[in-house]
């Protein structure tokens, strides 16, 4: 091909190039505008503000939704997460309960800091477990390990300040190994531990601006096949606006995480909730803490469902929060009851 012909073979695929991205880029747009769900993900929750600051001086931005005097329920978010992560629960469930949510250290609107390790979210969780009264405590991935990490730390607190616990999408440790995402090729199985931590601990900025390639990415990495347009926008957003320093802080505190001996002091009702096709925490993690908990109240692996459980399966992550707080009612309930004479 003559010089002249290749150059403008040349532009006319780039131009092709360029209006495949354009049409899929308002695709992408018009497939999230479309989806029912995006107006209620992007409403304001408007929580009462509650002012905590942790034993080291970090402010934490810390809500509570519904009335004061019903049952304290507290959700500690993931990693790169933030409290919104918990919409359909506090729109469920704080009708109910008292929900109290708050953004981890570094993450959305609390301060920033310099320890991210997890005696420092430990340390978070039990500032936000002092307003009050016992609670129903849910931590989803990196909030899940926090719980852990509490009661390894405060193993004497735990039944005077938990009723019950749900570890939903989680693992205390082996993520390099367990994880779809982070796990080498066999050919490079003799790297695997060194480059799983150069992608945890990696500080590059990632742009949270919709774009084709950028939430096939979170859908395939984090999410489900099935996920809603709408909910996968939500996620990335959520999660690549994170701070890229925290996102490496914390993916560095988690590389090297191993919290298991942690959990035999988590001796209250707990629930471990799975997703099949999460790749970030497999189900393998999962049964493995059902078979380490002291006091396991139910293992559910739910079908179809990616690492966002509490985003993509709202409904069924609801209705098992309701169960555990039933149940642990009714043992209180026993438990208080007067000895027969």
């Amino acid at each position: 091909m003559a010089p002249r012909r290749r150059t403008i073979a040349g532009l006319a695929g780039a131009a092709g190039l360029a209006a495949a991205g354009v049409l899929a880029q308002r695709r992408l747009l018009h497939a999230i505008a479309a989806d029912p769900e995006r107006e209620r993900l992007n409403r304001p929750l408007g929580g009462e503000r509650i002012p905590v600051r942790a034993a080291d001086g970090t402010e934490l931005h810390v809500e509570a939704f519904g009335p004061a005097e019903a049952p304290k329920l507290v959700l500690v978010h993931g990693w790169m997460c933030a409290l919104r992560f918990w919409r359909y629960q506090i729109d469920e469930l704080a009708g109910e309960f008292r929900v109290i949510a708050y953004d981890m250290r570094g993450h959305a609107r609390s301060g920033a800091a310099e320890d991210y390790s997890f005696g420092a979210f430990a340390g978070d969780l039990d500032a936000v477990l002092a307003e009050g009264e016992r609670a129903l405590v849910a931590g989803h991935s990196m909030g899940a390990m926090t719980i852990a990490a509490w009661a390894g730390e405060h193993p004497a607190e735990v039944p005077r300040r938990l009723s019950g616990a749900m570890l939903l999408n989680t693992g205390l440790g082996d993520l390099i190994t367990e994880s779809v995402v982070l796990r080498a090729p066999a050919r490079l199985e003799g790297l695997q531990d060194p480059l799983g931590r150069l992608v945890m601990t990696a500080e590059l900025p990632l742009p949270a601006a919709p774009s084709p390639i950028g939430d096939a990415a979170v859908r395939y990495i984090a999410m489900s096949p099935g996920a809603s347009p709408a909910r996968v926008a939500f996620c990335r957003e959520m999660v690549l606006s994170c701070n890229p320093r925290v996102r490496g802080a914390c993916g560095h505190t988690m590389s090297r995480m191993d919290l298991w001996s942690a959990l035999e002091s988590l001796d209250v009702p707990t629930i471990v909730l799975a997703g099949e096709v999460d790749k970030l925490t497999p189900p393998s993690l999962s049964h493995r803490l059902a078979h380490t908990l002291p006091n396991l109240h139910s293992f559910v692996e739910l079908p179809g469902v990616g690492h966002m459980g509490a985003i993509e399966a709202p409904e069924r992550v609801n209705s098992h929060l309701r169960d555990l707080a039933s149940s642990t009612s009714a043992t209180q309930a026993v438990r208080r009851e007067p000895t027969p004479v």
